[in-house]
């Protein structure tokens, strides 16, 4: 049986990595063993997936990315280009450190913009969403919004990426998909799909 996938011909994809059907591998991208890439993920050219990296379904992973061991993306994660994961906290050149790598948890529909650095053992929500350039260093809630660095919340997102604004009553509707949104202490909760 031929594989489901497509792989450039210069893609290299070690033995023993899992690739699901529907998935797409471009240009200079190198998978390694032992990773486990879901359904219908797209993986932008000259990004390496390291042993043990798993992804879930719908993870568009763009140009120029290193996912290192311990980096697990749930479904509908989305990286933006260049953007880092790490997964020691204190690396040097002359001390091997492999068994101290840190496990990151990207929860279903997370976005991580373009050049944002995510500091390995650390937990991002469900839809949470990193904005370009930001340095996160700690876990975040679901549906946060983070910028900066160090990074730090500055509101809510809905799932559709829209930025969710409250009323004093602590609910809030998303423009584009007229979701229901309620924020009750310091949480974010989708109280109804209205689509």
């Amino acid at each position: 049986m031929g594989k489901e996938y497509f792989a450039h011909e210069t893609a290299v994809i070690d033995d023993g990595c899992s690739i699901g059907k529907g998935t797409k591998i471009w240009h200079f991208t190198h998978i390694m063993s032992d990773s486990i890439i879901g359904e219908n993920c797209n993986l932008g050219q000259n990004v390496v997936v390291s042993p043990q990296v798993k992804l879930g379904k719908n993870v568009k992973v763009q140009n120029n990315i290193s996912i290192y061991t311990g980096v697990i993306c749930e479904d509908d994660v989305f990286l933006g280009p260049s953007m880092v994961f790490t997964n020691v906290i204190n690396p040097r050149s002359a001390v091997i450190r492999k068994d101290e790598y840190k496990q990151t948890y990207v929860e279903k529909g997370a976005s991580i913009g373009a050049n944002a650095t995510i500091i390995c053992g650390i937990r991002i929500g469900k839809y949470a969403f990193i904005g370009a350039g930001a340095v996160v260093h700690k876990d975040v809630k679901p549906y946060s919004l983070i910028v900066g660095n160090p990074g730090r919340p500055i509101g809510w997102m809905s799932e559709f990426g829209h930025r969710l604004n409250f009323d004093k009553d602590g609910i809030a509707e998303c423009p584009e998909s007229k979701e229901i949104y309620i924020l009750k202490d310091g949480v974010v909760k989708k109280i109804s799909d209205n689509n």
